[in-house]
C-alpha cells in the first residue's frame, strides 16, 4: 500500500480489518501528500513519478500486489489511475490498483447506478468527484461533503459527523454510498449503517483492501465491517510477473 504522507487512518484500520487473519501482511510506504484542493500546487502532489518510486521500493519486499491507497483519482480521474496502475505494474512485475478504481468496482459489484458521495472534501471538489463518476456510468443522486482541506484533520471527523452525513444520504434515495478518502475513519460504521439504512457503504479503506485481495487471488470474506468485504473479493487475479 501506497499512503499518502499526513494519513493517519489507512494503516490502523487496514490491520484492524486483517485482524482475524494472519495469513495476510500489509507493507506501507508514503508519498507526501498534505492538502486537497483542485489548486495546482496541490494536483502536483499526484505526479506519477511519486508513486512509481513509492512502487518501486515495495517491489523490494515482493508483494503480491500495489495499490495507491488515496483517492486522488476520484477527482482528477479514474483514466489517471489506470495509467499509473500500468506504470506501477512495469516497476513490480505484479497487479496494481486504486482506492478510487476498486470504489468503482465496488459500486459495480453492488449494482448501484446512482450512488451518494459522503467526503471530507469542499464542495468544488466533491464537484469534480461527481462529475468524473458521472463518466463512469454513475449519476450521483446527492452528495454531503464536510468542508475540510488540510488532510490531517480528516482523520478529525467525528462519527456522529458521519452518522448524521449518512442518514441525509439515505434519505435522499441513494442506491449505494461512497465514503471518498481513506483519512475518513468510516470503515468500522459500514455495518451499522447497513443494519440501519438499508444501503450499501463502500469506504475508501475497506474497498481498497478487498480489491488488493481480490487481485492476490484471495476468496475468503471478511465479516463484521458491511456487505463489501463479505462479498467475494473482486478479481480476478493476474499471475506474478516475476
Amino acid at each position: 500500500m501506497i499512503a499518502p504522507s499526513s494519513n493517519t487512518v489507512v494503516e490502523p484500520v487496514t490491520n484492524a480489518l486483517l485482524a482475524a487473519r494472519n495469513d495476510v501482511s500489509v507493507h506501507f510506504t508514503r508519498i507526501r501528500v498534505t492538502s486537497i484542493s483542485l489548486d495546482p500546487a496541490d494536483t502536483r502532489q499526484f505526479e506519477q513519478d511519486a508513486f512509481t518510486g513509492a512502487a518501486g521500493l515495495l517491489g523490494d519486499a515482493r508483494v503480491d500486489v500495489v495499490a495507491w491507497n488515496g483517492t486522488s483519482g476520484s477527482w482528477l480521474g479514474p483514466g489517471r489511475d489506470e495509467r499509473l496502475c500500468r506504470a506501477m505494474e512495469q516497476v513490480t512485475g505484479v497487479p496494481a490498483t486504486t482506492s478510487t478504481l476498486a470504489m468503482l468496482a465496488a459500486l459495480r459489484a453492488f449494482g448501484a447506478k446512482h450512488p451518494g458521495l459522503l467526503t471530507p472534501y469542499t464542495p468544488d471538489v466533491g464537484a469534480a468527484i461527481a462529475a468524473r463518476y458521472a463518466e463512469r456510468g454513475l449519476a450521483v443522486r446527492a452528495a454531503r461533503h464536510l468542508g475540510r482541506t488540510t488532510n490531517y484533520d480528516f482523520a478529525l471527523i467525528t462519527d456522529a459527523e458521519l452518522d448524521e452525513a449518512f442518514a441525509g444520504l439515505a434519505a435522499a434515495g441513494c442506491d449505494a454510498v461512497a465514503v471518498v478518502c481513506t483519512n475518513v475513519r468510516a470503515a468500522h460504521l459500514a455495518a451499522r449503517w447497513e443494519a440501519t439504512h438499508g444501503v450499501p457503504v463502500v469506504d475508501s479503506v475497506a474497498a481498497t483492501l478487498w480489491r488488493a485481495l481480490g487481485l492476490a487471488g484471495d476468496t475468503v470474506p471478511i465479516t463484521g465491517y458491511g456487505a463489501l468485504l463479505a462479498l467475494p473479493h473482486s478479481g480476478p487475479p493476474s499471475p506474478r510477473q516475476r
